[in-house]
């Protein structure tokens, strides 16, 4: 996280509610690994091992950090990005209304909010 300058409790929650800090787990939708990277974001970041905990990480908090970076550093629109995709917090002008996706931002900033504190 830090090499990537993303904050590590960010990346902690993101593990916790993509994978609860499984390295073999896999989606149904075919994400694998600790960040549940999607088989086209791994190739992209350069992961070669979905299920390699260094590996995984290292692409999910790229992909994050470029996330933060086209949402200009909002946290929340990054996090429903990373569920939902780029595309959908586009064309919804924000958060989309999806149930999983509302869920999961609520899920990440109260567990972001906890590994913040002293």
């Amino acid at each position: 996280a830090r090499v990537h300058g993303v904050d590590e409790a960010l990346v902690h929650a993101v593990i916790f509610a993509e994978s609860s800090y499984d390295p073999d787990a896999i989606s149904p939708a075919g994400a694998s690994g600790l960040m549940q990277l999607m088989p086209a974001t791994a190739a992209h970041y350069g992961v070669r091992d979905l299920f390699d905990p260094a590996q995984n990480v290292s692409g999910g908090v790229r992909h994050l950090r470029d996330l933060l970076a086209r949402f200009d550093g909002n946290v929340e629109l990054a996090l429903a990005a990373y569920n939902a995709g780029e595309g959908a917090v586009e064309r919804h002008g924000g958060v989309p209304p999806y149930r999983e996706t509302r869920a999961y931002v609520k899920k990440v900033l109260q567990r972001y909010q906890e590994k913040k504190k002293p």
